[in-house]
């Protein structure tokens, strides 16, 4: 056994890395809740450690507050809040940080017992310290995104509403997503090589050979595609909640009078800030041509999850991804109804949260589904 713990990690390392995927998807619902009740800029400062602690006192409370009625949100988004009311945003974002500080417990400890104790391989020991690598980047993105909101100038210029920058967003998010994927992959591979090696895996030899077909080895392929069109569509749903583009055109299919709006409108030279060759960035600051995008994107990534679940559904595949298959193709749909319900109904927290919190589970699906059609390792 402990030849094989050399080579193979343990399989307590796989249920943990699953469960630390777990807490990542926790910690993006909330960080959305966070984002759609306007609580991300309430603390004014990054303290990883002393940070942790809650203001109890009155006085802690009034300090906190006369901290936060120095920054442009206050004065332009929040004006006016009583201190109970910005007690409940502080909780918010108070809380979104401590569960980021837990998580960093939860998997820098085990991950060093895990390592010290030869639970891993050297290979295992070298997955864990570049997800723990994004994790400590993550935290720094995080403070980085927040600092973008709190900037003095958003506070003398009118026509300036204090809110994160839209890159820094999407760049936050990006990290999470990449570190839910390595920690999802990893758990699923480490407890799929144990059950090889412990012999629990059924036919081993005929799934070698069929996951190795031609017909499956392109499906796979095409399977890995999809789940980066997945992860790109909801970045592009990062850029559209970072400059609230959402709130414009409430309809589908349509935009106002047509599928799209006027050309004069998604391209407007206000965004090229006085540069003629800075027209570009209407792709990703004017707000109009943002949704348009995200809208593409969206019904681009659906029609091609449909075309793979149709042409799943005719193959052999083995009973895991085909169960996969299926949940890909149904959180799919779902994710387009709640786009649609969440943009209509002008983004109710309730129906913005669930679609975010179903991106997650969606891209999960495709990653699932990818994972389960990948080689047998050979030990």
């Amino acid at each position: 056994m402990s030849t094989t713990r050399r080579t193979v990690d343990a399989p307590i390392v796989g249920y943990w890395s699953l469960f630390c995927a777990s807490m990542v998807f926790g910690i993006v619902v909330w960080g959305g809740l966070t984002r759609l009740t306007e609580s991300g800029l309430s603390i004014v400062e990054w303290k990883p450690i002393t940070g942790a602690k809650l203001p109890t006192s009155d006085l802690e409370w009034d300090i906190e507050f006369e901290k936060y009625k120095q920054h442009p949100e206050y004065h332009k988004v929040h004006v006016g809040i009583t201190l109970d009311d910005f007690k409940r945003i502080y909780f918010m974002e108070w809380f979104h940080r401590n569960i980021g500080r837990l998580f960093g417990v939860v998997f820098l400890g085990p991950a060093a017992y895990f390592v010290a104790k030869g639970k891993v391989s050297r290979r295992g020991a070298v997955k864990l310290g570049g997800l723990g690598v994004l994790l400590l980047g993550q935290g720094v993105m995080g403070w980085y995104m927040v600092a973008s909101g709190l900037e003095e100038g958003m506070r003398e210029r009118d026509d300036d509403v204090p809110r994160v920058s839209q890159y820094r967003l999407t760049s936050h998010l990006a990290l999470a997503y990449v570190l839910y994927a390595g920690l999802a992959l990893y758990g699923w591979n480490v407890l799929r090589t144990n059950r090889l090696v412990r012999g629990k895996l059924a036919n081993p030899e005929h799934l070698r050979t069929l996951l190795q077909s031609r017909e499956l080895t392109v499906f796979r392929r095409k399977t890995a595609a999809s789940a980066l069109l997945v992860g790109i569509t909801c970045l592009s749903g990062a850029m559209v909640a970072g400059l609230d583009a959402g709130l414009l055109y409430n309809e589908f299919p349509m935009m106002g009078t047509g599928i799209t709006p006027p050309l004069s409108e998604l391209w407007h030279e206000f965004y090229a800030r006085g540069d003629p060759s800075g027209m570009w960035r209407n792709f990703t600051e004017n707000p109009t041509l943002v949704q348009l995008e995200h809208r593409v994107l969206a019904m681009t990534t659906f029609f091609v999850l449909s075309a793979m679940w149709w042409r799943g559904r005719g193959m052999q595949l083995p009973r895991g991804s085909r169960v996969a298959l299926h949940a890909m193709y149904a959180l799919a749909t779902l994710q387009v109804a709640l786009g649609v319900t969440t943009l209509i109904n002008g983004v109710p927290i309730a129906n913005a949260s669930a679609h975010q919190a179903n991106s997650v589970l969606l891209l999960a699906s495709a990653l699932r589904l990818y994972h389960t059609l990948r080689p047998l390792a050979r030990i």
